[in-house]
């Protein structure tokens, strides 16, 4: 299949990248990190001024429909520009009230991930169970419940939990605990909270959300694997050893050459995982049989499997060879360089591992339902 992206498709990124370059995103990135997000609300708002949020949300609420290669195209750039936040986590909260499609919560919360003004922290327990039956996730001690941790639940305006087949509001959060990137916060929701659905419609609705979790960390991990690359290559040519740039060296170069041949065998899967949502939803609005909407939905699982472990996989090795090339200076915090070597890393597990992704690709394993 040949797949190449429109003129309008190509100027989005354009004009995203000029934006956001023109912004101070390392010094909101670290202001992040310490609790301080007004720097980067700032750059969110004018990310859904430039109709980013809208892009999964529907039209009858202020979106534009979901549009997953507009989508990637929007979150490559994120990735390579390191905007912090649940960015991911709004996108998919997003995708699943749309695909819910009960309308009291969708006009509820809609509009204002269209227009920047929620940001929202989102956590599945996958339907898991603890030992007494009930879902971690709400049924765990009163300090944040046992189930999974969502990003930034401490900063974001709202933080939904799906536990079994009901969409809950969470009242509260456990302890905010570190992560490889600083940047990103963990706190598991507070059991209980306000119940915004329950019923079948949420557990398959939260199936939708969690590949489009996965698809944009994908998109995000290719954004930051190619920043991650272009800062290395400017910096081995600059870089001198014995009287010449260190970007001379065949080993250098080779390990560079390995970086870039990973980051582009990923790029079309995580576009052709953008195309095989697309169809889906497509199917969807079309009101496809039950047994051929089951297959489609399954297939795409398995695209959006194949693009998180190739794209994580390609952020972390250039994350690896970025370290490596810049030596010593590699390791220091004050090197904006550190930003995307540690969110890379955490990118490459968050919304699957890439043990369970290739499990999902070569067995058709539903590791996460």
């Amino acid at each position: 299949m040949t797949f190449l992206l429109d003129d309008e498709q190509r100027e989005f990124g354009r004009t995203l990248d000029r934006m956001l370059g023109a912004a101070d995103i390392a010094g909101a990135v670290r202001a992040w990190a310490v609790d301080d997000t007004g720097p980067g609300r700032k750059v969110w708002q004018r990310l859904a001024d430039l109709g980013v949020f809208a892009l999964a949300v529907p039209e009858e609420h202020a979106g534009s429909g979901f549009l997953p290669v507009e989508l990637t195209v929007a979150f490559v750039e994120l990735g390579r520009h390191g905007v912090p936040g649940p960015v991911v986590e709004t996108v998919a909260a997003a995708a699943l009230l749309r695909r819910l499609g009960d309308p009291t919560p969708s006009a509820r919360w809609l509009p204002g991930i269209a227009a920047g003004g929620h940001l929202v922290s989102y956590a599945d327990t996958y339907g898991e169970t603890d030992d007494t039956g009930g879902t971690d996730a709400t049924d765990g001690d009163a300090g944040g419940g046992r189930g999974p941790y969502a990003l930034d639940a401490h900063t974001a305006d709202t933080t939904f939990v799906v536990a079994g087949d009901r969409l809950l509001r969470a009242t509260g959060h456990g302890p905010v605990q570190p992560s490889l990137d600083p940047a990103r916060r963990l706190a598991r929701p507070a059991y209980g909270g306000e119940v915004l659905a329950s019923g079948p419609a949420v557990r398959a609705a939260s199936r939708h959300a969690v590949d489009v979790a996965a698809f944009l960390t994908a998109a995000q991990a290719l954004g930051a694997g190619r920043r991650l690359l272009a800062d290395t290559v400017t910096y081995v040519r600059q870089r001198k050893q014995f009287g010449v740039t260190v970007g001379s060296f065949q080993a250098v170069r080779h390990r560079l050459a390995d970086a870039l041949v990973a980051l582009e065998f990923a790029q079309p899967l995580v576009f052709g995982a953008a195309v095989a949502l697309a169809a889906e939803t497509d199917g969807q609005r079309g009101g496809v049989v039950a047994a051929e909407g089951a297959g489609r939905a399954a297939a795409v699982r398995r695209e959006v499997a194949a693009a998180k472990v190739a794209a994580g996989e390609a952020a972390y090795g250039a994350a690896r060879a970025a370290l490596q090339l810049h030596g010593a200076i590699g390791y220091t915090d004050e090197l904006d360089l550190s930003l995307w070597i540690r969110k890379a890393r955490a990118l490459r597990t968050a919304w699957g591992t890439p043990s369970e992704c290739r499990a999902r690709v070569l067995d058709g394993q539903d590791i996460f339902y």
